[in-house]
């Protein structure tokens, strides 16, 4: 399997622990900021680290940036910075560019250019512990647009020894499984009769009315 290539430009909080990670994950990133103390010290995470006070069209094009699968452009406050590099970045090619905004208005400025996805990292963490903290049964909450979501859901005495054809999920809440974990194991694909047992999560993708509604009386 070819392995797939990234860059993160901006190693402040957010870009810095993501180099990390995706040096824990075994994949090849390139590391870009304007300060020497932040290269210096992610460099020991990056495949490279490289510093840069300005990004210009030919520093990218040297880089090869075209050539990477994805490219995370995560500036501090600097929001001039994040949109001319964002822009740059989608001018030249690059298949998918992400970037972190500092507000609704960057949001929609970096959406306007064509940015692939844009992150609010505190934002939607907020919403992340906001639904856990809510529920005793919620493992895990993941926001794919406004309307609908990815939950983990952990079963209960209520659905022990029930199929997936009893829980019927698809008819009686209007969502979709995605799979179940069991221990350390996942089975994306189930079978209908297979029983459920208490403590398998339940990954489960809807609209989040409908998943509120399962949440709440499903399980």
């Amino acid at each position: 399997m070819v392995k797939k290539n990234f860059a993160v430009f901006g190693l402040g909080r957010f870009g810095g622990s993501l180099v990390k990670e995706l040096y824990e994950i075994d994949v090849e990133v390139l590391a870009v900021d304007k300060s020497l103390d932040k290269v210096n010290e992610f460099s020991r995470y990056a495949t490279h680290a490289i510093q840069a006070n300005a990004i210009d069209e030919n520093m990218l094009k040297q880089l090869g940036i075209r050539n990477f699968d994805l490219v995370f452009v995560s500036f501090g406050d600097d929001i001039e910075a994040s949109i001319l590099t964002s822009l740059l970045l989608k001018e030249l090619g690059v298949a998918k560019v992400w970037a972190k905004a500092q507000n609704d208005y960057h949001h929609k400025v970096l959406e306007k250019i064509g940015v692939d996805r844009v992150i609010h990292p505190e934002r939607d963490m907020a919403k992340r512990i906001a639904h856990y903290i809510i529920s005793e049964k919620l493992i895990d909450y993941i926001e794919l647009s406004e309307e609908y979501s990815i939950v983990e859901v952990v079963c209960s005495d209520k659905l022990h020894n029930k199929t997936l054809t009893d829980l019927n999920l698809r008819t009686k809440y209007h969502c979709n499984l995605v799979g179940i974990q069991r221990g350390k194991e996942i089975s994306v694909s189930p079978d209908a009769n297979e029983g459920l047992i208490k403590g398998d999560i339940l990954i489960v993708a809807g609209h989040n009315a409908d998943l509120h509604r399962f949440e709440e009386e499903g399980v």
